[in-house]
């Protein structure tokens, strides 16, 4: 009977040891898991850079589920990791997030990797932009640490502003919802991101006007760039 009683504190101890834990860490676990369910890609899925500044994805297809659909605008930012690298952005963008004044300024904002690298060859000659996951002219979000990272000029003015141009004219043609989702990718604990992942589908007419899975490099042609860091040189 002793052992029986000792036995039953022991087993309520137990779970109630296991109700505090989980208390305690529950936004950890949230984090781990809304971060397991929103990532789709690894660098294992994704060949080595050759000359193409992106490529596509899943046959160009997204993946949001069924329960992501909604007309209703929204943003969400995932928080930074243990490194201070963004993690994914999460949008349903309407035109009643678009802006209506000029950016402000950002250079406070100092993403991991951050560098002040200066080439002639490249236009505005800075090597570094600091990138919005979420373009400035598609939500109104700016100074945001958790929605900017280091990139190429390359990168960000050639490649990603043409999604984001091609975006934005599709929303306030149509004032139309779209699904818009931006992970970056890094490679172990690399500072500056391989490259983004950006999902985008059009909810009203179910991705008839917006609907890409695109992965874009994080390069610039004739520089090295150390992703550890962020240091580079001329190739």
């Amino acid at each position: 009977m002793k052992f029986y009683k000792k036995k039953k504190f022991l087993d309520k101890a137990f779970i109630l040891l296991f109700i505090l834990v989980v208390a305690y860490f529950q936004d950890d676990i949230k984090k781990y898991f809304s971060s397991k369910e929103i990532v789709s890609y690894s660098l294992i899925d994704i060949p080595e850079y050759t000359n193409k500044k992106f490529i596509y994805l899943n046959d160009n297809v997204p993946n949001f589920k069924d329960s992501d659909l909604t007309t209703t605008s929204f943003e969400k930012y995932g928080e930074l990791d243990e490194l201070g690298r963004c993690t994914t952005a999460f949008a349903n963008l309407g035109k009643d997030l678009m802006p209506n004044k000029e950016r402000d300024y950002i250079g406070m904002i100092k993403p991991t990797g951050w560098q002040y690298s200066k080439y002639d060859f490249i236009e505005g000659e800075y090597l570094y932009n600091r990138c919005h996951l979420i373009a400035y002219q598609l939500s109104g979000e700016n100074a945001n640490p958790n929605n900017l990272i280091t990139c190429t000029r390359s990168m960000n003015a050639d490649v990603m502003n043409n999604f984001e141009i091609k975006v934005g004219n599709y929303i306030r043609k149509t004032n139309n919802h779209v699904l818009y989702r931006v992970t970056p990718i890094f490679k172990d604990n690399n500072l500056i991101a391989t490259g983004v992942q950006i999902e985008a589908l059009s909810v009203e007419d179910n991705g008839s006007g917006i609907k890409f899975n695109v992965f874009i490099y994080n390069v610039e042609d004739k520089v090295k760039i150390n992703y550890l860091d962020g240091t580079n040189s001329l190739k």
